[in-house]
């Protein structure tokens, strides 16, 4: 799968996805994919990431406005993971264009291909570059009203 440039995150216009290493200042936390949902809305969030076999695309995780939550338990083993999350609230997402299979309900799809001929949707996912550390948490927020992030 191709690297996607920083700036296709989508959000209709209102939100935006920071990210931030979880090691190194703080007391040591668990070595975790985490996500905080730094809004003050409930957010379904589903992620991606490659295993040694294959892709897989994972969700939902529902998690309530200023809370957060372990996606990923333990040390990271790749770079790159892959996130989309939808605004249960307003109706916006966070969306890229690393697709992915995704389905309304809890889920659990390997491979990344022919979504739709296997019954699933084809799902936009932002790409998370980890910079191969151990930990990390990615924090939703609403966008700045300078135009921070979002497209």
């Amino acid at each position: 799968m191709q690297r996607l440039p920083r700036h296709l995150l989508s959000a209709l216009g209102t939100m935006c996805i920071l990210a931030a290493s979880a090691t190194g200042f703080a007391a040591p936390a668990a070595a975790d994919l985490r996500l905080c949902n730094k809004t003050d809305d409930q957010v379904g969030v589903a992620v991606g990431y490659k295993n040694a076999e294959s892709w897989i695309s994972e969700g939902w995780w529902n998690l309530p406005g200023q809370s957060c939550e372990v996606l990923l338990e333990g040390p990271l083993s790749a770079r790159y993971y892959y996130l989309y999350a939808l605004d249960y609230v307003q109706g916006g997402e966070w969306s890229g264009s690393a697709f992915m299979c995704t389905r309304e309900k809890e889920f659990t799809i390997t491979g990344i291909e022919d979504c739709l001929a296997r019954g699933f949707e084809r799902t936009g996912f932002v790409e998370i570059d980890t910079g191969e550390q151990v930990s990390w948490t990615v924090h939703l927020t609403e966008q700045s009203r300078s135009g921070m992030g979002g497209k």
